[in-house]
């Protein structure tokens, strides 16, 4: 995967005063497309979209707080009210005053979504939303990481791996068939499951745990609510960490579901398993409700109305 060497790299400060990284691909002036990275990952991990997208869109990515080049923060400045703070503030960096954006999150960028859903800055920018990987409560209790029948002493060793204290340790081949095992399809190519290792294992450990927590008891239902913008839904059948029940779920309680893409044999990190599918409902969703195809659609309301 590659990316653009030279996107116009950007700095957020969050209501908490915690400063974010950004990188903007593209030309200034396209249609604007928001992408929110997942738990333990990084704005690297979306370089087959920015590499695609990139060409005739404005391609805005972000660190999550503690993640990749915007520093961790206190023990308490971890929580989903602080992934909409954040995202806030980056639309508000990056997107002139009513401009609108397609914005898409995977896994913990979902989350983002759903977080910030009722909040004036995603009201203001948001066209549209992709839920890609992603889940809105229950999270420990729906997991099939470990594989065992549903219950409690499932949600219990689930919770205690996902909250582990142990380092991640050195990339290798056992490691990577640990990360392959938890979170992508059996079939994933070699070098794909390379790129999601040395992402997620530069992850700090402090930032891991404390958001492992902050997941851990996730509800965000109400969120899924207030998402009043046309969302699609994307999922991994093979997905072990949010299963697909998840997805069906977040498709039935939206407000606007546009689709549930359902990617066989695909597993957690879909953006990077399946990158040309999960691309291609990103740029649907685009071309639907951003520049000439929104207009068209706009013109063709306009002429039903009269």
């Amino acid at each position: 995967m590659t990316t653009n060497p030279n996107p116009r790299v950007l700095t957020a400060t969050s209501a908490d005063g915690s400063r974010l990284h950004i990188e903007v691909y593209g030309s200034e002036g396209a249609p604007a497309i928001v992408l929110s990275h997942g738990w333990t990952c990084s704005t690297l991990f979306w370089a087959a979209q920015i590499d695609d997208l990139a060409a005739d869109h404005r391609v805005i990515v972000y660190d999550q707080r503690g993640h990749g080049r915007s520093p961790a923060v206190g023990r308490d400045g971890y929580t989903t009210h602080a992934l909409a703070d954040d995202l806030e503030a980056v639309l508000g960096a990056t997107l002139a005053p009513g401009e609108k954006a397609v914005l898409a999150g995977h896994s913990m960028g979902g989350m983002t979504l759903m977080a910030a859903s009722a909040r004036p800055a995603f009201r203001e920018h948001a066209a549209a939303a992709v839920l890609c990987s992603t889940g809105s409560s229950r999270l420990v209790a729906e997991s099939r990481v470990v594989p065992m029948r549903p219950g409690r002493v499932r949600t219990r060793l689930t919770r205690l791996i996902l909250g582990a204290r142990a380092p991640l340790g050195p990339i290798t081949p056992v490691s990577k068939r640990i990360l392959r095992y938890g979170t992508m399809g059996p079939g994933t190519a070699p070098d794909r499951v390379d790129a999601c290792a040395r992402i997620v294992h530069a992850c700090p450990r402090t930032v891991r745990v404390a958001w492992s927590h902050v997941l851990g008891e996730l509800d965000l239902d109400a969120g899924v609510g207030e998402l009043r913008v046309p969302t699609a839904v994307v999922t991994g059948t093979a997905d072990r960490l949010t299963p697909s029940a998840l997805a069906r779920r977040l498709a039935d309680a939206l407000p606007d579901c546009v689709g549930l893409t359902e990617l066989t044999g695909m597993g957690h990190m879909t953006p990077v398993e399946a990158p040309e599918a999960v691309t291609a409902v990103i740029r649907g969703l685009a071309e639907d409700h951003l520049g000439a195809g929104a207009d068209r659609t706009e013109h063709a309301d306009k002429e039903s109305a009269v």
